[in-house]
């Protein structure tokens, strides 16, 4: 009788992936230790195993390619073969080869035939150096022979992190969820025994009371009990849904080797972290945005061999695919080791598609032109590529990830040495911690990753700062917005003396101070989708519903920072008695808010502003152009305002230039200390009044 393979197809898929898992772990190892046995003989053993089951299920190429890797692994356990880069490679082909089959298979599509040159150079190596002469071939070690590029009417790299549409689920989870159902059943039970306790008191009214009191704590505790039941319930059922990130992190490794032998590179992607779980939810929409960020540093992020080799570079790049657990959530970072963000060619495409003046792109900080990637059709690429031009650009990343994921994503370029972005993700959609706050009447949520902190502050602490509200929290200039103001809902009319009650959200660098009405509540709650009809509302990212059935609109932080900084822009508006000469004014402070503030008052002064993000930048953006005045702030990292002020003091050019120290320190000992480096002037940012900045300028540029 034949065998029918499809009955073992399923099973087959899942232990092959198994050990092609095992596969690419003891390669990787033997990267490191360079040739251990044990390793060796590990993912021999796992070559065999995949043999002898394709083989079984009539999978020939999947045989055939099996044969000549667990051929090569041979050689090296046998002593034939000696470990090298080159041998690490053609063994990570032949497992890149045999994966591609299996998920054929998996798909249910024609195998056809194995990859024959592939195969031939897998035995030319496995026959050793003296036997390659005889066989009439080039030789095997050294000299095997590199990975061509995607031949024509080759399949094209995946461009896909699959996650399988199966999972494992350990019998005690099961176990677990169980039991606990039959407790939440229980419980249900005895709220049906207190409905007819209740009935069973309206036919007694003598005495009610009594009964009435008896009733309440007993319900009261039921009601407790089953409160915690249902939470148990519910995080158990979490559990069953969480997802190591090693469903979509290792087929990873084989895309990007792929994709690098499509454009003439060799690349190794390195994985760490995989065993971190998240909702499958996040783990399904997570490989769109991964994918892209892949895609880039293999097209645009890593050099090509030739310019590493002029660089001094190794001639494999590397990207790095690595998971953490941070602060309740998860951290996901895709980093490369190539040239990092072209920083000049961003300003320059930012200038040439009319986003600001060549004097505003020169005068942003290197977070700010970064930032500007992030923008829709935004691209420094001369050339759209089939591995990075499918219509995926940055904005759709950070779309998916802050929108649609609540989370955020930073990014970390190092000029020369590669670029690494971080996705900041929760670990669960499905139920988050939500801040519920009161503004103009109404009731709304803030998901917790997006909030910093509650602030309670007097209301003298309010400044004006370029003719809007400002707060100083922590060494920094926050713009404070009212929540019912920027949503046009109606407030109450609060007593000057009121104390101002403030939620900090943050976005990247940017941060802004909410006044709300009242803080209500701050819980794990569930948050719903908008329905089909609504989705087009992007201030709202979904619903929560409250004890009371009431649905409250869950707000989304960027466009609320979106708003706030769009009525900004239309206020600052430059004076009538602005200075005709603008003169040129380096501010130089780590706070990305403080900056933009301090800038908004110079320009709308009509003062010529250049931005600085710390001491260092400071001090070569001064010395590499002459400015007429210096605003600096003292505690920054790499250089601090002090060092900063005593380094141009020392030069030439700054001798006699204006500098003014703005910083929330206020001891005697530290304006003592600004006066004695060179500063002329010192201003606490608790007391900052625009008024004294200009005036206290426009007296020391004469």
């Amino acid at each position: 009788m034949a065998l029918d393979v499809k009955r073992f197809t399923a099973r087959f898929v899942e232990e092959a992936r198994d050990h092609l898992r095992r596969l690419e772990d003891g390669v990787a190892s033997l990267k490191e230790g360079g040739g251990d046995i044990e390793a060796v003989n590990t993912i021999f053993r796992s070559a065999h195993t995949i043999k002898g089951s394709s083989r079984m299920l009539r999978f020939a190429p999947i045989t055939e390619t099996a044969h000549s890797l667990e051929e090569v692994l041979g050689g090296l356990r046998g002593g034939r073969l000696t470990y090298s880069s080159d041998l690490a490679m053609l063994l990570q082909r032949g497992i890149d080869a045999i994966a591609r089959l299996v998920d054929l298979v998996a798909e249910g599509q024609d195998l056809g035939t194995s990859d024959q040159i592939l195969c031939d150079e897998m035995q030319r190596a496995a026959a050793g150096p003296g036997a390659a002469k005889e066989m009439g071939g080039p030789p095997a070690e050294p000299g095997i022979p590199p990975p061509s590029r995607v031949a024509d009417g080759q399949a094209e790299p995946s461009q896909r992190l699959r996650a399988a549409d199966t999972v494992r689920v350990p019998m005690s989870r099961l176990d677990e969820l169980v039991k606990l159902m039959g407790e939440v059943v229980s419980s249900h039970a005895r709220l049906r025994q207190r409905v007819d306790d209740i009935q069973a008191i309206e036919r007694l009214p003598a005495q009610a009371g009594k009964s009435l009191r008896a009733f309440t704590r007993a319900f009261k505790d039921d009601v407790l009990a089953q409160e915690l039941l249902m939470t148990e319930l519910h995080r158990k059922a979490l559990v069953m849904r969480m997802l190591p990130l090693a469903m979509i992190f290792e087929t990873a490794p084989r895309m990007v080797r792929d994709l690098g032998r499509s454009v003439g590179k060799d690349i190794e992607c390195i994985v760490s972290g995989a065993e971190i779980e998240l909702d499958r939810q996040l783990i399904d929409r997570l490989s769109d945005p991964v994918v892209h960020l892949l895609r880039n540093a293999v097209d645009h992020g890593i050099e090509a061999p030739a310019i590493r080799e002029q660089l001094g570079k190794p001639k494999i790049g590397r990207i790095h695919l690595r998971a953490r657990q941070d602060s309740g959530g998860v951290v996901i970072e895709i980093g490369d080791d190539g040239g990092g963000v072209d920083l000049p060619s961003v300003r320059d495409k930012a200038v040439r598609k009319g986003l600001m003046t060549a004097e505003q792109a020169a005068a942003l900080s290197e977070a700010e032109v970064v930032d500007l990637i992030f923008r829709p059709g935004f691209s420094t690429s001369a050339i759209i590529t089939d591995v990075s031009g499918r219509g995926v650009g940055m904005d759709v990343v950070k779309r998916c990830i802050v929108d649609e994921l609540q989370g955020s994503v930073d990014v970390e370029s190092r000029s020369g040495h590669g670029v690494t972005f971080a996705l900041h993700l929760p670990r669960s959609l499905a139920v988050m911690r939500v801040l519920l706050v009161e503004a103009g009447g109404e009731t709304f949520g803030f998901t917790a990753q997006q909030v910093t902190r509650l602030l309670r502050l007097p209301a003298e602490r309010l400044l004006v700062v370029a003719e809007r509200p400002v707060v100083v929290v922590e060494n920094e200039f926050i713009p404070m917005v009212s929540l019912a103001d920027l949503l046009s809902l109606p407030k109450r009319q609060a007593a000057p003396e009121d104390d101002l009650l403030l939620v900090m959200v943050q976005v990247h660098h940017e941060k802004l101070a909410l006044r709300v009405g009242d803080w209500v509540d701050e819980r794990d709650m569930v948050i719903k989708p908008l329905p089909d009809h609504l989705a087009h509302v992007a201030m709202v990212s979904g619903v929560v519903m409250t004890g009371r059935s009431a649905l409250v609109s869950v707000l989304q932080t960027p466009i609320l920072l979106e708003m706030a900084r769009k009525a900004r822009v239309d206020s600052v508006k430059p004076e009538d008695g602005a200075p005709r000469k603008r003169s040129r004014v380096l501010v130089v402070d780590d706070s990305l808010n403080t900056r933009e503030i301090e800038r908004d008052v110079l320009e709308m002064h009509g003062y010529q502003v250049t931005l600085a993000e710390d001491g260092r930048d400071g001090l070569h953006k001064a010395l590499g152009s002459a400015f007429d005045a210096v605003l600096t702030d003292v505690e920054m990292p790499q250089m601090d305002g002090f060092a900063l002020t005593s380094a141009l003091r020392q030069d030439e050019g700054y001798r006699h230039v204006p500098i003014i120290i703005i910083t929330s320190r206020q001891k005697e000992e530290d304006k003592r200390r600004g006066i004695e480096v060179g500063a002329d002037a010192y201003i606490v940012k608790g007391d900052f009044d625009q008024g004294g900045l200009i005036a206290t300028l426009k007296s020391l540029l004469g």
